[in-house]
């Protein structure tokens, strides 16, 4: 018999990482035969990921409902400010592409002050489109961007 190692690590890319390793004993058939299985799976895996991410901004929240510092921001935003922080209103990369792909400049990145931390904290508002007072879409994270909430007002 043939004895062979096959080790395969699948990257989603987005979120989170599939890795499967198997050693076979057996004819080249059957390796192939597990190969197009993991490539299979590894395919659903991601798949089920992006599902996740895109839920995750697609789902709004009410401006009513956020806290009294996220209220006051998003005025700040549609009145042009003036903001607190120096880098309020700084072009948000998006690298991790949590959000829909825009051109880069799209959208800009606001602090939501936390009462309890000694530095700007983890909340955001992150507004898109061409006029920075008249965004076209915020989104809300309170994790430092690792999971957004679209504003609906």
């Amino acid at each position: 018999t043939m004895r062979s190692a096959i080790d395969c690590a699948i990257s989603s890319g987005v979120r989170g990482s599939l890795s499967v390793s198997l050693s076979v004993s057996s004819s080249g058939f059957l390796r192939r035969a597990i190969l197009l299985t993991v490539a299979a799976a590894s395919f659903a895996f991601s798949g089920a990921v992006l599902a996740k991410t895109n839920a995750d901004f697609a789902e709004p929240v009410a401006l009513s409902t956020l806290s009294t510092e996220a209220r006051q921001t998003h005025r700040l935003i549609e009145s042009g400010g003036p903001f607190p922080y120096a880098k309020d209103g700084v072009v948000f990369g998006n690298r991790e592409q949590h959000l829909p792909r825009r051109p880069r400049g799209f959208y800009r990145e606001y602090t939501v002050p936390s009462p309890q931390a000694h530095d700007r904290g983890a909340r955001r508002i992150v507004c898109g489109g061409e006029q920075p007072k008249s965004p076209e879409i915020c989104y809300f994270t309170a994790d430092h961007y690792a999971s957004f909430k679209r504003i609906a007002q």
